[in-house]
């Protein structure tokens, strides 16, 4: 029994004995697991600090480098804004050279061409004019052999020889080295008009080329409103006269057609509405009135003066045709 007790005495020491090693080993682990834990954590901030400083660095090189790129980009403009500089600054620098020797050629060209006697006028001629004599265009313009080419103004030679009415347009042309063209185009006079017993020529545009003795055979104007002191060479009929004058072509234009060209031998144009003309060859004077239907009137005409063939006397056309107005002739008694 004594021994039975004392072993089992021993079975509990060594079984208390044994729990309290494992306590002792248990809180070793814990220990150690806590110091591992404690360890992880402390790798673990350490690494978000590596992490946080290798952002931080990353960020700096990434700004850094951002900085230098910019830095160079702004070296780059500065060359190139520089070199643009230096090349426009080497352009216009050409430009100016290139322009003094142009001027340079130019004026010893000028120079050469107003004193060489190569450039000096030989020959002056005078085209397409049949009124006026070719001396008197050339005394007009004031042209002188040997005189330089290129020493007179174009205008103002125009000018002189646009003095003389008949002359309209002028053109000069300079043929290099010693000729000058004069090109002239001319009015051609196409009535005359009474004027102090004479005869004062104009063309169809109204224009006053000339007074003479003669009519020259051209169809004479009569009653115009043109003040005597206004007759004048190179001047023009009045405004009224003008408007006149445009049926005064018009009635001559249809005369020719019907067979009467160069028979026309006076117009008197003295009221508006009363126009009449007169042929002496038919010695007959037609009274055309207005020029409404005037081309059934000069129908009428023509047909009575081929009836009436021979007799002086007048034509009546000066009714309305629309209204069963009858032209009719009355011999001269």
């Amino acid at each position: 029994m004594a021994r039975k007790g004392k072993e089992t005495n021993m079975n509990l020491y060594y079984m208390n004995h044994g729990q309290a090693k494992q306590e002792i080993m248990d809180d070793k682990i814990k220990r150690k697991k806590a110091k591992e834990r404690e360890k992880r954590i402390k790798e673990s901030q350490q690494q978000k600090i590596q992490n946080k400083f290798d952002l931080d660095t990353e960020t700096v090189i990434q700004m850094t480098n951002r900085n230098n790129i910019e830095k160079e980009e702004t070296r780059r403009k500065e060359l190139t804004k520089q070199e643009k500089k230096r090349r426009k600054r080497n352009k216009r620098i050409k430009f100016f050279l290139k322009l003094i020797v142009i001027v340079g050629l130019i004026s010893g060209g000028i120079a050469f061409a107003l004193t060489s006697p190569i450039f000096n006028i030989k020959d002056i001629k005078v085209l397409y004019n049949s009124q006026v004599p070719t001396d008197t265009i050339i005394s007009l313009s004031e042209l002188k052999t040997q005189e330089n080419i290129f020493k007179f103004y174009s205008r103002k030679v125009v000018d002189k020889i646009k003095e003389n009415p008949y002359i309209e347009n002028i053109k000069i042309h300079r043929k290099i080295p010693s000729t000058v063209e004069i090109e002239v185009e001319e009015r051609k006079a196409q009535f005359s008009v009474d004027y102090m017993e004479k005869y004062v020529y104009i063309n169809n545009q109204g224009y006053l080329l000339e007074i003479s003795e003669d009519s020259q055979g051209l169809p004479i104007v009569q009653g115009i409103t043109t003040k005597e002191e206004e007759v004048e060479p190179g001047k023009r009929l009045n405004n009224e006269d003008l408007t006149r004058l445009e049926d005064v072509i018009k009635i001559i234009n249809l005369a020719n057609k019907n067979g009467l060209e160069g028979k026309v031998t006076s117009i008197d144009i003295s009221h508006k509405n009363e126009y009449s003309i007169y042929i002496k060859e038919e010695k007959k004077k037609i009274h055309l009135g207005e020029t409404t239907n005037l081309n059934n009137k000069m129908l009428y005409i023509i047909a009575i003066m081929e009836q009436e063939k021979g007799k002086e006397g007048d034509i009546y056309v000066n009714g309305d045709l629309n209204n069963k107005f009858q032209p009719y002739f009355r011999e001269k008694v």
